[in-house]
């Protein structure tokens, strides 16, 4: 393979009333496009709840976590591997940290940002350390620093990226050599059509309340609304393999991104709201000139009357096909699984026009993954 790759990722979902990402008043997050009020969901919500999904498929000792304690997970690690007193740990470890040149946080063993990195990284940096743990806790603060200074520390965090941190990447503003350019692109979820926030009021009674009492023993109110959301998302194959550093590893990840993203919901409110779906379509196309979204088929909001998300899906197709055909685009692979009917059917025989015949989600995936290792072999 040369040159670019994306993996375009458009799905359409209708959820029930929820709250699935609130804004600072606690109410579900809202835009307005083409001039009228859409109900929202923060990319930054979506891209944690497909990567909280990557951990049911994958052994948590190859994904990433993101956390200011990095130091005590490092002091941890170390415990456990060498039987080092625990003070005599953090001491380690905070000179491992220091070493790296990442900034100190307020609070005592945390450093001054969120860090994401991976599990194996640290047990790498671990590793640096393991054999001469008791030599280094004998040492002063001043001979620690000293001691640790030469070990490639930093090293560890520049290479060997599980796939979570290959496709989002990581930015350390003070340190540009433990940056990691993303490989994927998360778009706000948008709503096809207008909607309108409400709020349920609700009531919780004392269940000790004597027979005379009367009234709750808590009143309170949740805004929420309900949607049929686009969602988009691109992976650049490309930034994927210069990331891990091998084939078949980029391919892997993008078959994990497209299933979990797919498959993810955030939780907000949850418990109130039970609001989990599963997507009403879910189209990939594999392009190598650019990433197109394609949510300029919902700048008119669809109606809110019977078929939202069959007039949606109908609009998608429509322009898939209007793009295509001006742009003069032809991508590399185009695949849709939908639940909107047969291809005979008018929505189905127009998604069929534009993205191929329906199949299941696990045929797609496939397809897409046998498109993908075609291109990076070469074929």
């Amino acid at each position: 393979m040369t040159g670019r790759l994306y993996i375009d990722v458009h799905i359409l979902q209708t959820v029930p009333p929820a709250n699935l990402n609130r804004d600072d008043n606690g109410n579900p997050k809202e835009a307005y496009y083409g001039g009228k009020r859409r109900s929202r969901v923060s990319s930054q919500a979506w891209k944690r709840a497909t990567r909280m999904h990557f951990a049911e498929s994958r052994d948590r000792q190859d994904l990433a976590t993101r956390t200011k304690r990095i130091a005590s997970q490092l002091a941890k690690g170390i415990a456990e591997r060498t039987g080092v007193a625990a003070e005599d740990t953090r001491r380690i470890a905070d000179a491992l940290i220091k070493a790296t040149g990442i900034s100190a946080g307020k609070k005592e063993g945390d450093t001054a940002y969120l860090l994401f990195y991976g599990r194996r990284q640290l047990d790498g940096i671990v590793d640096l350390v393991a054999d001469t743990a008791t030599d280094l806790a004998a040492l002063d603060a001043k001979a620690l620093d000293e001691a640790v200074k030469a070990l490639p520390v930093k090293e560890q965090l520049q290479s060997g990226h599980p796939a979570d941190v290959a496709l989002f990447g990581r930015m350390v503003a003070d340190i540009p050599g433990l940056n990691v350019d993303a490989a994927t692109q998360v778009a706000h979820a948008l709503s096809t059509h207008a909607a309108e926030l409400e709020f349920d009021y609700y009531t919780a009674v004392d269940d000790e309340n004597a027979a005379d009492e009367t009234g709750a023993g808590m009143i309170g109110t949740i805004g929420f609304n309900s949607a049929t959301l686009y969602r988009y998302a691109t992976v650049g194959l490309h930034q994927l393999r210069d990331n891990l550093g091998d084939d078949k590893a980029a391919v892997d990840a993008v078959d994990l991104f497209v299933d979990s993203f797919a498959r993810s919901m955030p939780t907000g409110y949850g418990n109130s709201f039970a609001h989990r779906t599963r997507p009403s379509l879910v189209a990939v196309v594999v392009r190598t000139d650019q990433p197109v979204n394609l949510v300029s088929a919902y700048e008119n909001a669809v109606p809110a009357s019977h078929g939202i998300v069959a007039e949606s899906a109908r609009r998608l197709a429509a322009e898939y096909a209007t793009a295509t055909g001006q742009w003069g685009d032809t991508p590399l692979y185009v695949g849709i699984c939908h639940t909107l009917g047969a291809d005979t059917d008018e929505t189905g025989s127009e998604l069929a026009e534009a993205f191929g015949a329906n199949r299941t989600f696990a045929a797609l995936r496939d397809g897409l993954r046998e498109a993908l290792t075609e291109q990076v072999n070469g074929n």
